[in-house]
């Protein structure tokens, strides 16, 4: 069979969708796969065991002729389409690609998941749901090995990853830099050495923790995603805001504590583990609210 599968979203998103990636690939083991994302995760996903082929959808506008011809030139020939995505933009992808076997929401596809339900589960069950209803009944846990087992020289004592980041248009996840200061310092306190992780344009936080802590080590902006797997995999707990690279550590099987906002719901989003578990979540409606104090008291 030839098998396409469609997942673009956040990092978070992919994430969560390794478990779906490896059913997927483990109900087809002889097929050939194909993922449809978007330039971001080309490096991470191509270097999974699960897809023979990455190929990048540039999302082009609907009044853009020639790339959506470039399009359904890519959703064309495939056996069998999982829109793990299950988006109105990805939905539409199945008339686009001339009404071919599909798993999704799609108006009139062969295998739909039907809502509302859907709505109201976690993004792994929704994705677990999703392949029950097109016959996968199995799944095993994703073997992240190639992922958290990549050389990478972490630091030589216990350490605990710091996450003070998130999107820059979604400030309200953030819990204060200040706390993270602080916090970090009581680290040292429980003898784990801070480390904080983040993208570029967190590179301000990182300095500003590192400063409130000189013990602390900034890795902010000198990481890749890749990176972040073994990183995580070795650490004694990751404690950051709802972003993307604490379901990075949540995956690699770090121990997690969360930190939401009435922004997002975590019974819907929270990172998971490996096996479906849960992390620990701390919650305030604002996040500056969340005190130190509070953090610590959940620390193991």
């Amino acid at each position: 069979m030839n098998i396409l599968v469609i997942r673009h979203g956040a990092l978070g998103d992919m994430v969560l969708s390794f478990a779906p990636f490896a059913a997927i690939r483990a109900h087809h083991p002889a097929a050939r796969i194909t993922l449809l994302t978007t330039a971001p995760f080309v490096g991470l996903t191509e270097a999974a065991p699960w897809f023979d082929q990455v190929i990048v959808d540039a999302r082009p506008a609907w009044w853009d002729i020639p790339g959506l011809l470039r399009l359904r030139a890519q959703l064309a020939g495939y056996d069998f389409i999982y829109d793990l995505q299950t988006s109105g933009r990805s939905s539409r992808y199945f008339r686009l690609a001339g009404r071919p076997p599909w798993s999704g929401i799609a108006p009139g596809c062969s295998h739909p998941q039907p809502g509302p339900a859907r709505q109201a589960m976690h993004t792994i069950e929704r994705q677990r749901d999703q392949l029950q209803l097109a016959g996968i009944s199995k799944f095993p846990p994703p073997d992240l090995r190639f992922l958290t087992e990549r050389p990478y020289t972490v630091p030589d004592s216990p350490y605990a990853l710091l996450v003070p980041g998130a999107a820059l248009h979604r400030p309200e996840k953030r819990w204060p830099v200040a706390h993270y200061g602080i916090l970090a310092s009581v680290l040292i306190q429980h003898g784990l050495r801070p480390v904080v992780i983040g993208a570029p344009t967190d590179q301000a936080l990182g300095a500003a923790i590192q400063a409130a802590c000189p013990d602390a080590i900034d890795l902010t902006g000198r990481t890749s995603l890749l990176d972040l797997f073994p990183l995580a995999a070795h650490a004694t707990i990751a404690i950051g805001n709802d972003t993307g690279p604490m379901h990075i550590a949540a995956a690699a099987g770090c121990r997690c504590m969360v930190l939401f906002s009435d922004a997002s719901d975590p019974a819907l989003t929270a990172p998971r583990g490996p096996d479906g578990a849960w992390p620990t979540v701390l919650r305030a409606p604002v996040l500056a609210d969340l005190t130190v104090e509070r953090v610590v008291a959940a620390l193991p």
